[in-house]
């Protein structure tokens, strides 16, 4: 069995209006040089920063769980199966957010969009991966278990 399931985020659209906010700002401040280029600069990096969450995609890499934000995979993480204790379907809480973030006490969580994940044990650390496919993706992770 194989697992390949990508969820669509929407957070990106608000990065996408503060880079339209910011753009038209540096419009504003043409006559301005230094401010002109920050705005413009930030535009672009809140741009990017939005490609860059627009998307997670979870799939199976024959030896490995590749998670990646997406459609420009500038940020992900993998996970050996062969490292993985215990997993379960889970959900996070708002303080997990949506990105990537580390919560002392919760571990690390990898999470696009709402509040379904799948809660992955590697050794001592937590690892929540969100999907909108919790079941399917825990079943397959089970399968994956070492034995």
């Amino acid at each position: 069995m194989e697992y390949d399931h990508t969820q669509k985020g929407h957070f990106y659209l608000i990065m996408w209006v503060v880079a339209s906010f910011c753009f038209v700002n540096g419009w504003v401040f043409r006559n301005e040089s230094i401010a002109m280029y920050t705005c413009w600069g930030v535009a672009l990096i809140m741009v990017l920063v939005g490609a860059s969450f627009k998307t997670l995609t979870v799939c199976d890499m024959r030896d490995e769980l590749d998670v990646r934000f997406g459609p420009i995979p500038l940020f992900g993480t993998r996970i050996r199966y062969e490292d993985i204790q215990s997993v379960a379907v889970d959900h996070t809480k708002w303080l997990d957010g949506w990105g990537i973030h580390w919560v002392p006490g919760r571990g690390m969580t990898y999470n696009i969009w709402g509040f379904d994940c799948v809660r992955v044990q590697v050794g001592s650390k937590t690892i929540r991966v969100g999907t909108d496919d919790p079941q399917n993706l825990c079943e397959f992770l089970q399968q994956r278990l070492p034995k």
